[in-house]
């Protein structure tokens, strides 16, 4: 019995030691997207790029709103003087040009997401190709994207953002 004892505590010793070893070997990395996102020079230029193509249509919709409002305005002051037919066929059309001001106003949102995804995962692509080099390069086991909780000496963030802008360069 006592052997067998001897023998259950020098493997748990023996266990333990391995599993030490292992553990100081082991090298984990985390890297934050949402900075990725804000200050890569990648992300910066798809930012711009987003802005460029969609601002000409946000003005235009921005004009017809100013213009609906203008005219939903004049119709409630002018209202009381209009006769029942007029005031209800003046109603009917604010109602016509808000749905479709509405229906745009959605197309350009969905339009503008689908691109920003699309960007978006441009250059998260090229991230991961940055974040997978500095992995192998400096000889990570492990790289986490999300976590609740990071000690900032295993944040290698700022070294995938400055290769990141070194290679867009």
């Amino acid at each position: 019995m006592k052997n067998m004892y001897r023998t259950l505590a020098v493997s748990a010793l023996l266990a333990s030691l391995t599993l030490t070893a292992y553990a100081q070997d082991f090298k984990a990395g985390f890297v934050n997207t949402d900075r990725i996102f804000r200050e890569a020079n990648s992300a910066k230029a798809a930012q711009g790029k987003l802005e460029q193509e969609f601002s000409k249509r946000e003005r235009e919709l921005v004009a017809v709103g100013k213009t609906l409002k203008a005219a939903s305005d004049t119709f409630e002051r002018n209202a009381p003087t209009l006769s029942e037919s007029q005031r209800v066929a003046k109603q009917r059309d604010l109602v016509e040009q808000d749905r479709d001001f509405q229906r745009k106003n959605r197309e350009f949102q969905e339009d503008l997401n689908a691109r920003k995804n699309e960007e978006l995962a441009r250059v998260l692509e090229q991230a991961n190709r940055v974040v997978q080099q500095v992995a192998e390069a400096e000889k990570y086991d492990v790289i986490l994207q999300e976590a609740v909780y990071v000690n900032p000496k295993h944040d290698i963030t700022d070294k995938v953002i400055k290769a990141l802008n070194g290679a867009s360069k």
